[in-house]
């Protein structure tokens, strides 16, 4: 006997690997996905596309062709009617496999098989899209607003554009975690202030935490 060219064979015989692939081909034409162990989706995808392929082309020829393997009339005339003229715009990939898990029992691999019906976006479209992408990235951000010494709490300043401290602002605020560090501290000079405070009492006014706890935004002088 003839050894199999593509992994083990299906079945006992290649008459038997055919008719099976055929039997599958039909259920996954009618039922639009199946579910069946990944060895035999892997065997069946190449089979069930080229049936598509013969769908695509419409003819008798292609018709009869595909009747020679599929018997049942009502899902090759599905096949041709339907399912072949949605992907008509499809280059190829007209299946999709998604691996499930193993199968209770004997442990084997087990995958769905279904048909990617979804329409392809023309090419018009994907270069519009594109050209839309490459504008917004070009396009200059906005920068944020900065804070009105209105919006400030009590006893808060905003950061200067050098970096340094206000004058008579020492405590360093950050606003994402809502703590405060004093001169001293442990995290101060690693930390970029976000809002400048000018005692550690205005911080807890605005409702900032000593970082790390009180004991350690205690520096003795």
């Amino acid at each position: 006997m003839p050894t199999p060219t593509k992994g083990p064979r299906l079945g006992g015989s290649p008459t038997h690997e055919r008719l099976m692939l055929n039997n599958l081909s039909a259920q996954l034409f009618q039922h639009k996905r199946i579910t069946t162990t990944l060895t035999k989706a892997k065997r069946l995808r190449p089979v069930a596309e080229r049936f598509i392929t013969f769908g695509k082309k419409g003819d008798l020829a292609a018709r009869r062709r595909v009747l020679r393997s599929i018997t049942d009339k009502g899902i090759v005339h599905e096949l041709f009617t339907v399912i072949a003229p949605a992907m008509a715009e499809r280059p190829g990939g007209y299946t999709r496999i998604i691996k499930i898990g193993n199968r209770k029992g004997d442990n084997a691999p087990m995958a769905v098989i279904e048909l990617v019906m979804e329409p392809v976006a023309s090419k018009g479209a994907v270069a519009e899209a594109t050209k839309v992408a490459e504008k917004a990235a070009e396009a200059p951000k906005a920068e944020a607003p900065k804070a009105e010494a209105s919006d400030l709490p009590a006893g808060a300043h905003a950061p200067l554009e050098s970096g340094e401290a206000p004058e008579g602002f020492e405590v360093k605020g950050n606003a994402d975690s809502m703590k405060y560090h004093v001169p001293g501290s442990r995290w101060y000079s690693s930390t970029k202030a976000e809002i400048w405070f000018d005692s550690a009492e205005s911080a807890k006014a605005a409702g900032y935490a000593p970082a790390g706890g009180e004991a350690a935004q205690k520096v003795s002088e």
